[in-house]
């Protein structure tokens, strides 16, 4: 009879096995208590952060270790005195930037600091406060450099990471603060002079300004926008003919697809739009990623279905 029982009441399914009972609870207690001392040390870490004779040390090791504590975000944010910390580290490099001389060990330690505000950046119950507090603006000064040493390189791609990580959350908060505080420019500045990487990350930052419907208004308000924008995007598409970078393609082709979204900036783009991406010069690239391939295909009839083209932009 006891063979009818429903297995959550057979007493084969409670006590046929008591050695593997008894690992399940010895594996739920060894993760627990793991768990707790993670979290103690980067409590500590983070206490440490407070400490100038112990920062450097601290900054390395949660920027290296910040995947596995879990709540680093608001615990980073809401112990005293932590964010100022930071904050003090990234400041205190100002005067390096010009004329530059910005060192590796320096740019290592700030790059640091800017990892655990990336950290900060991303979590959901944080991402808010960070942006209240208007810390963004204290890595305005880094993506306004153009130096293209290595320290100055790394500088600028991790500021862009903590810009990208604002940016990949669809939230038209943070979509305002970038427009109101004019990352436009910036991310620009890095698309035409950065490394391949930063110009990826640069651009992914335009292309989810772009996707948000209040950051395309604002690119296609003015002529002189739209033809920023363009001008660069342009640019990047003739380097990479002589050097393929399939990643960056990808979102300069999502860049121009979501222009052309906008009837005014499709008209414009009738003469805008490089020759490049109309005569088959990325196919060869695309070849594997057809979800760009359609973007690119998609963008080329928006354009040739649009009338007009840079004098209708022109005068409005």
């Amino acid at each position: 009879m006891m063979s009818n029982l429903p297995q959550t009441l057979s007493l084969n399914a409670q006590f046929a096995n008591p050695n593997q009972a008894s690992a399940n609870v010895g594996a739920s207690v060894s993760a627990q208590a793991n768990k707790e001392r993670k979290m103690a040390t980067a409590e500590q870490l983070v206490l440490d952060l407070s400490n100038p004779e112990l920062r450097e040390s601290a900054l390395l090791e949660l920027s290296k270790k910040r995947e596995f504590f879990q709540d680093l975000a608001p615990l980073l944010w809401n112990s005293f005195g932590t964010i100022a910390a930071l904050l003090q580290e990234i400041v205190s490099i100002y005067p390096v930037l010009s004329p530059p001389t910005l060192t590796s060990v320096a740019s290592n330690r700030v790059c640091n600091a800017l990892a655990l505000l990336q950290c900060v950046a991303s979590h959901q119950e944080t991402r808010t406060l960070f942006l209240s507090a208007h810390i963004p603006l204290y890595l305005y000064p880094f993506l306004n450099t153009t130096s293209k040493s290595r320290p100055f390189e790394y500088l600028r791609l991790t500021s862009l990471g903590v810009i990208g990580a604002l940016v990949k959350v669809d939230d038209s908060d943070v979509i305002g603060f970038l427009l109101y505080t004019e990352i436009i420019p910036l991310c620009l500045r890095t698309m035409e002079m950065g490394s391949e990487l930063s110009k990826t990350v640069a651009t992914f930052i335009v292309q989810k300004i772009l996707l948000d419907e209040m950051g395309l208004r604002y690119i296609c308000a003015t002529a002189e926008r739209f033809f920023a924008v363009g001008r660069v995007l342009g640019t990047m598409v003739a380097s990479l003919a002589e050097q393929h970078s399939p990643r960056l393609l990808k979102h300069i082709i999502r860049c121009y697809l979501r222009l052309s979204d906008n009837q005014r900036a499709c008209e414009a783009l009738k003469n805008c739009l490089p020759e490049m991406l109309r005569d088959g010069t990325f196919n060869s690239c695309l070849n594997e990623d057809v979800a760009t391939r359609r973007w690119l295909q998609q963008l080329i009839q928006n354009v040739r279905g649009s009338r007009g083209g840079v004098d209708h932009m022109l005068a409005n």
